[in-house]
């Protein structure tokens, strides 16, 4: 349990390191409340957003000036019009795995990363299945519905039994770190030598999180080429949302052989695509505060409070809204959803989740209305499972001191149980 001071001094920690990226530091004293807190994180991140483009007033998307040298903090980049050519070096966003060579193509978001991916599928991989769980990025699998007709969307049961064995066609899976506990764990208990492709969405996880190097063994014992794609929106900037950023990383063994051939195919034939979409990432949208041992040591204890948070949430939600619950126990633990006692459209479900803020936000609780997840405040949205076409309202828990946290959570569940409808209303 940390308590209201211990989590003061945390976030004061948090404060300094995006405070010491300025090249002038601030006076930023140690904060007396949460919405303080909050206040002061983002307009910090406003502050180093607004010194990167004075600094970097040459680096245009022209690039005409040949003495301009765009950096981020520790990241360098290279790059010609448009930044069709874009490089960049600096420190990686996961934990190097030992014994794996990787090569990083940075985007303009999450879905660019995975959009262009899944072209440069098409190119290389014909005719394939892309196999997916129960729950997986709704986005996602409208994009492969709508715009990559050439893969063939196939989504899994629980029971996945042999669906990962080898078929006639070439068989891609597609896991996703939104999906339920269940159905990763069921992937992982799998054999999956008969796959030629793992396409692993991480930005659920943390990037030093261990089911990511649980996934990395599986696959390497497997024999997959893996690529890793991730929003680093979310859990990548201490909750402050510096920039829109993505990525798509293709791991390497250290063998040679035909997974390693296709590796490099794909990355080559996605920054072609990248070039061609004009998707790629802004220099402007690094967090400079990246890479340190002060950044990852704050990273993980700030996860791990919003893991331990979404825990309590679960209990309390199973015991006090047992029947009003869609899901509780997703893989990432960052989340849950609550379902109406009558079927929601994406309207209802946006309304209820903008009231239940505005009403707990009055109570003076650290709630908001928005769209994403891993603040120092909750946040509601609606929520759509493209699996069951259900709608719902997403409760992305936050990094609060525990006490704080349990009391809101309470308050969320004495809203949710008053304002559904009587049952025959």
């Amino acid at each position: 349990m940390e308590t209201i001071k211990a989590y003061l001094e945390r976030k004061r920690d948090e404060l300094g390191l995006l405070n010491g990226c300025l090249s002038t530091p601030r006076h930023v004293p140690c904060p007396r409340s949460v919405d303080e807190v909050i206040r002061t994180k983002f307009q910090l991140t406003a502050a180093l957003r607004a010194e990167h483009a004075l600094h970097d007033w040459k680096a245009t998307e022209t690039s005409w000036s040949a003495t301009a040298s765009p950096t981020s903090g520790p990241f360098t980049f290279s790059y010609d019009y448009q930044r069709a050519d874009l490089k960049v070096n600096g420190p990686s966003f996961y934990e190097r795995e030992h014994g794996c060579s990787s090569e990083t193509i940075y985007t303009a978001s999450g879905m660019a990363a995975i959009s262009a991916l899944l072209l440069a599928v098409t190119r290389i991989v014909a005719g394939a299945d892309i196999l997916v769980l129960p729950g997986s990025y709704g986005e996602t699998l409208e994009l492969i519905d709508r715009l990559v007709p050439e893969l063939r969307l196939v989504t899994l049961s629980l029971t996945l039994g042999d669906a990962l064995a080898g078929a006639g066609a070439p068989r891609i899976l597609l896991l996703d770190s939104c999906v339920s506990a269940g159905a990763f764990e069921a992937a992982l208990r799998c054999e999956g030598s008969g796959l030629d492709l793992l396409i692993f969405d991480t930005t659920c996880f943390a990037g030093r999180s261990g089911r990511i190097r649980r996934v990395l063994r599986w696959a390497r014992r497997s024999g997959i080429p893996v690529v890793m794609v991730r929003s680093h929106t979310k859990l990548d900037s201490l909750g402050a949302e510096y920039g829109r950023l993505g990525s798509a990383v293709f791991v390497r063994g250290s063998e040679e052989g035909a997974g390693r051939s296709l590796s490099e195919r794909l990355a080559a034939e996605t920054r072609d695509v990248v070039r061609l979409l004009g998707s790629a990432a802004l220099p402007a949208h690094f967090p400079p505060f990246v890479g340190t041992p002060d950044y990852w040591a704050l990273t993980k204890r700030r996860v791990a409070a919003i893991l331990r948070n979404g825990r309590h949430a679960a209990r309390l939600f199973a015991r006090e809204l047992a029947l009003l619950s869609a899901e509780l126990h997703f893989t990432h633990g960052l989340y849950v959803t609550l379902r109406s006692r009558h079927p929601l459209d994406e309207a209802g479900a946006r309304h209820a989740a903008e009231a239940m803020s505005r009403d707990l936000g009055r109570d003076g609780f650290p709630i908001r209305h928005a769209g994403s997840f891993g603040f120092d405040f909750a946040a509601t949205e609606w929520f759509h499972n493209a699996t069951t076409d259900e709608y719902s309202v997403r409760v992305a828990v936050p990094d609060l001191p525990t006490e704080l946290w349990n009391d809101l959570a309470a308050a969320i569940a004495g809203w949710w149980r008053t304002h559904q409808p009587v049952t025959g209303e």
